[in-house]
């Protein structure tokens, strides 16, 4: 897999990824993964990202690679 990705036309590392679904830094992210579904605005491919917006909590993340949709599992 690879470290980096595409979403909307530039580059992304996990962290920045992260970032972008939480709105602000995060602590630590795990590698990107393909989601298994489909943007539910545009049907288009959604990636999939593990992190820590602060020490107390671990976020799971989707967001799509071709539009702003994203959203995020608070655990």
């Amino acid at each position: 897999m690879a470290e980096n990705r595409v979403v909307q036309g530039r580059m992304v590392t996990p962290e920045s990824l992260a970032e972008l679904i939480e709105g602000e830094d995060v602590m630590d992210a795990e590698p990107i993964r393909d989601a298994d579904r489909s943007c539910p605005d545009c049907d288009g491919d959604v990636l999939q990202v593990g992190y820590m917006p602060s020490v107390m909590a671990f976020v799971t993340g989707w967001k799509c690679q071709e539009c702003d949709w994203s959203d995020a599992d608070r655990e």
